[in-house]
């Protein structure tokens, strides 16, 4: 088996993985895995990605343009994975629209970052140190993505992240697709536990 199709398995599975979690509606959301130096594998655009065809992705260059023999268009937000393989060494980015992830973009959408502390879900992210602290940048939410990609690639620089865009969703980058999920999921878990955290304390 080749590399590209073992990459697409890989994909395949967290997005398989993903929409049994509720993690896509309205056709929302886009993934993406590294293939090597010049192309990566990115969700094709306007699909249900509850189903699985043989056109859920598409191979595109380091730039986000479609490789020749690929049916469909590249998700709207491609330029965001190509802010992350541009700028470092991740292997998958995983972008997700879910409730709590919107609440918590509203919440402290002002303040430009949102901050955990203590939650023993913080060593999903290989941080163990006792109360330790991990915070998500907020940006807003640019209609114009390539604005919205200039944004968003301020906080881009380590081989590892998150960013929360204000009414939009979270992006998050691991350096393989394994790394990628555990961390979308850790952070949806501290979103999920922040937000019934807030409601039984009558905020």
């Amino acid at each position: 088996m080749n590399t590209l199709q073992l990459k697409w398995n890989d994909l395949a599975d967290v997005k398989r993985e993903l929409a049994l979690r509720d993690w896509f509606p309205g056709t929302s959301g886009n993934l993406s895995i590294k293939v090597d130096d010049e192309s990566f594998l990115v969700t094709a655009s306007g699909k249900d990605k509850r189903k699985e065809t043989a056109e859920d992705f598409l191979l595109v260059d380091a730039r986000g343009s479609a490789i020749d023999g690929f049916a469909g268009k590249p998700s709207a937000e491609t330029l965001l994975h190509v802010e992350v393989y541009g700028k470092t060494n991740a292997g998958c980015s995983l972008h997700v629209h879910t409730v709590d992830n919107n609440v918590i973009s509203e919440l402290y959408g002002e303040e430009g970052e949102v901050t955990f502390t203590g939650q023993e879900i913080i060593k999903a992210f290989g941080i163990w140190e006792e109360n330790a602290s991990v915070t998500v940048p907020i940006i807003p939410n640019y209609a114009n993505i390539p604005q919205l990609a200039a944004e968003f690639g301020k906080y881009v620089s380590a081989d590892a992240g998150a960013v929360l865009i204000r009414n939009h969703g979270i992006t998050v980058w691991g350096r393989d697709a394994f790394e990628a999920k555990k961390f979308l999921e850790a952070y949806e878990f501290l979103f999920s536990w922040h937000i019934k955290l807030l409601m039984l304390k009558g905020r």
